[in-house]
């Protein structure tokens, strides 16, 4: 039987983050307005792996989903082993702004989750004019660290590790396969690196003070949360919503989790399609 070929392409790109030069790997499918991915903290690009094969969103869009530096088969910067990781909210933001930059996007579409979700809503308040709408999946502006982060990077401990943090954070009705899949992700992830990214998502990033100056009339902001989550209920989003004081609508999505574009992507994108139909219709 000969083998189906998925219509995703591969593809490393050379270019320079603050100043550091960076060999990035990016997957993407489809044509049109550019959908920039942003996968979750400790994991990589594979988790939109259902969105680059939707045909009803690849045919309006450009689907680019990239593998953060360290992460993935995004390698380290040269000097690596001289440095403890740790994402901070500004080279985040121009990790971003670089990748976009390099691949000529005009005015993208950026969705995010989890740090994804929460990077959003850094750039809705610093450059909300470069993007024609941003999706945040799971978005919170804050989160107390709930165990020690140090589990996490010990040379005793190896990625299961990871995988059993977060596989709480999977919902019971998401798919064997997928939620499995998801925890894959997590097995496999560098030394310290789940850890590095979680310096953003509950010491750095907080943005609770910001959320005011975010601005959903310069560019439309669009929150989607799954109901089961502990890391970031839809209370959390709620509050978000608040926070930036009108303009934007946070939808609660049943029985998904953290993850939800990997960990259910059928159920996601029922969420997802109205989302994007609206983005397309604005222009």
């Amino acid at each position: 039987m000969a083998a189906r070929i998925e219509p995703v392409s591969g593809h490393y790109m050379h270019l320079e983050i603050e100043g550091r030069p960076h060999r990035v790997y990016f997957e993407e499918a489809g044509e049109g307005i550019p959908l920039v991915c942003l996968h979750t903290a400790g994991a990589d690009g594979r988790q939109y792996r259902a969105i680059l094969n939707d045909p009803e969103i690849t045919r309006h869009f450009r689907v680019i989903a990239y593998d953060m530096p360290w992460h993935g088969k995004s390698s380290p910067p040269a000097g690596w082993q001289e440095e403890d990781y740790a994402l901070t909210s500004r080279a985040y933001v121009n990790q971003v702004l670089a990748v976009c930059e390099a691949l000529d996007l005009d005015r993208p579409v950026v969705m995010g989750c989890s740090i994804g979700g929460r990077i959003v809503l850094h750039l809705a308040e610093e450059y909300a004019d470069r993007f024609r709408a941003l999706i945040g999946l799971q978005s919170s502006a804050h989160v107390d660290p709930y165990y020690d982060l140090d589990w996490l990077h010990r040379p005793d401990v190896h990625g299961e590790v990871c995988a059993a943090v977060v596989s709480g954070l999977v919902a019971p009705a998401s798919p064997e396969a997928d939620r499995w899949e998801t925890l894959w992700h997590y097995c496999q992830g560098g030394p310290g690196i789940f850890k590095g990214d979680l310096h953003f998502y509950k010491i750095d990033g907080d943005i609770r003070d910001r959320l005011h100056r975010i601005d959903p009339a310069r560019c439309p902001i669009h929150l989607l949360t799954g109901e089961y989550d502990y890391s970031c209920a839809p209370e959390d989003t709620a509050e978000v919503a608040r926070g930036i004081g009108g303009g934007v609508e946070p939808v609660t999505m049943k029985d998904m989790g953290h993850f939800p574009m990997s960990e259910n992507p059928d159920a996601f994108r029922r969420y997802l399609l109205p989302v994007l139909d609206a983005i397309r219709a604005r222009g």
